[in-house]
């Protein structure tokens, strides 16, 4: 696992670093606010950012708001010495794949992080197929809205409409959307 640390505290950034070394993972780089934090994954594209909540300039909380929806890192796991629920929430929102209250160490700390990343990529396939399903329900309208516009222009039953697109779609070597998509040109040209 390729991993970033944003911390502010250099001694803790550095026993972090360690532990994570020791423990076989990579650590790409490593920063002290979130400002870093979101330019470090920038450059990295890190599988997982460890970052601390408190931090001067941009904090935890935000900075992982704006690299999760800029999907700059899979996982983001915050790492904090608050476990007031008002921090708890603020994470929750902006969804971090954990939460680790300091002091850490190894027995605690690897587990959350390898928990939190299995975790992240079970999201990221399921957001995965869900884009993939939102595409192809998309392409279904458009082509049907497409063959509606055969039926009614050309007067034409359902079948027939279908097999006249694909006729088309094979002969021009291009797929059935954008053939839907050209004959919809067509339609609100009122051609």
């Amino acid at each position: 696992m390729r991993i970033i640390i944003v911390e502010d505290e250099p001694v803790t950034r550095m026993d972090i670093r360690c532990m994570l070394e020791d423990a076989g993972f990579e650590v790409l780089d490593e920063g002290k606010d979130g400002f870093d934090a979101i330019n470090l994954c920038k450059t990295h594209q890190p599988d997982l950012v460890l970052m601390d909540i408190n931090m001067p300039n941009l904090d935890g909380i935000s900075a992982a708001r704006i690299i999760r929806r800029d999907g700059l890192s899979k996982c983001v796991v915050l790492l904090t010495a608050y476990s007031d629920d008002v921090f708890i929430e603020g994470a929750k929102n902006v969804g971090v794949f954990g939460y680790v209250v300091k002091p850490v160490d190894e027995k605690s700390l690897i587990p959350a992080l390898k928990i939190a990343y299995a975790k992240s990529l079970e999201t990221t396939d399921t957001e995965d197929k869900l884009d993939e399903a939102t595409k192809r329900l998309e392409e279904r309208k458009i082509i049907e809205k497409a063959k509606g516009f055969l039926m009614q222009s050309e007067g034409l039953d359902e079948n027939t409409a279908y097999q006249k697109m694909r006729s088309l779609s094979m002969e021009k070597s291009c797929s059935l959307r954008i053939i839907s998509e050209m004959l919809l040109m067509r339609a609100n040209k009122g051609e």
